[in-house]
């Protein structure tokens, strides 16, 4: 049996504090470790380490440009260390990244494995505009955690396109994690396309939001049937589960609810259909054919 036991902590950040949102961070990560040592990756909400704000309590003009740090830096450099006393994969929600190349500064997520080492980064390719001033990455990102399955990363806002999910998915990705601040009543349309991604796409979403005051909660974890398995309320809440990925095998070739099949149909005739939309057509994925030979 492939399994993945993780903790989402729907928390909050130190506003405008670096210093002690990383500490806070670093306090919460061992904390977990000591309360569930089986857990095995731990996840945070988006930006928790830029030190972002309530909504009625934003942050300096500059602040975004004060946060910015590179990737690899500093910053990560200590998020690696962590990764390796605790013995955990991370996820550390995402980070205001700078490019040393260009200037510009994204929305990024990176994945550190329990050796230390950055298995994945990935730049939101859809920032939530006009309100967010980052610039947006241009491809989807998956990685491997040996021996158990590979896992996608996705940020707050991509959830709300169709797109993000069917490619993490058709890279193989078998579980989705998305750290999420969301601060307005949308959450509720977040989290009928949670559902509506993990069923379409069978594929576990582990969506993190931020804890009150920072954000308005909500975290879930979805299963490949679209099936929610929990739900955080408002506040500072830790979400535990253990995720069984020989699920979405069974799901992928038996159907959600043993009757839908939406991959194997595509691998039938996908690429006899034309999207113009996409200037071609659907091409079956590489883990479907080989799955099928």
């Amino acid at each position: 049996m492939r399994t993945l036991a993780i903790a989402a902590l729907q928390t909050s950040p130190v506003p405008h504090d670096l210093e002690a949102g990383w500490q806070r961070f670093a306090d919460q990560v061992r904390t977990t470790r000591a309360l569930f040592p089986h857990v095995q990756l731990v996840v945070v909400p988006e930006l928790l380490l830029a030190a972002e704000g309530p909504l009625l309590r934003p942050a300096p003009a500059d602040w975004m440009e004060h946060a910015a740090v590179t990737v690899p830096g500093p910053l990560t450099d200590r998020i690696c260390a962590l990764a390796v006393e605790t013995g955990l994969w991370l996820v550390p929600g995402s980070l205001f990244e700078r490019d040393p190349a260009d200037g510009r500064v994204y929305n990024t997520a990176i994945a550190v494995s329990p050796q230390g080492v950055i298995a994945a980064r990935y730049r939101k390719v859809f920032p939530w505009q006009p309100y967010e001033q980052t610039a947006p990455g241009h491809e989807f990102t998956v990685f491997e955690i040996p021996g158990t399955g590979r896992v996608g990363l996705a940020i707050c806002y991509d959830g709300s396109f169709p797109e993000t999910y069917r490619q993490l998915a058709w890279l193989g990705a078998e579980i989705v994690i998305q750290p999420t601040l969301t601060t307005t009543r949308d959450r509720e349309m977040e989290l009928v396309c949670a559902r509506a991604n993990a069923w379409t796409n069978q594929v576990y979403v582990v969506n993190v939001n931020a804890a009150d005051p920072a954000g308005v909660g909500g975290s879930v974890v979805v299963d490949p049937e679209g099936i929610v398995r929990q739900q955080a309320g408002s506040g500072e809440e830790v979400l535990v589960d253990v995720l069984d990925l020989d699920a979405v095998t069974r799901v992928r070739r038996h159907g959600s609810a043993g009757l839908n099949r939406p991959w194997a149909q595509l691998a039938r005739y996908g690429e006899t259909v034309r999207l113009p939309m996409y200037g071609g057509t659907f091409r079956t994925p590489d883990w479907l054919r080989e799955e099928e030979a």
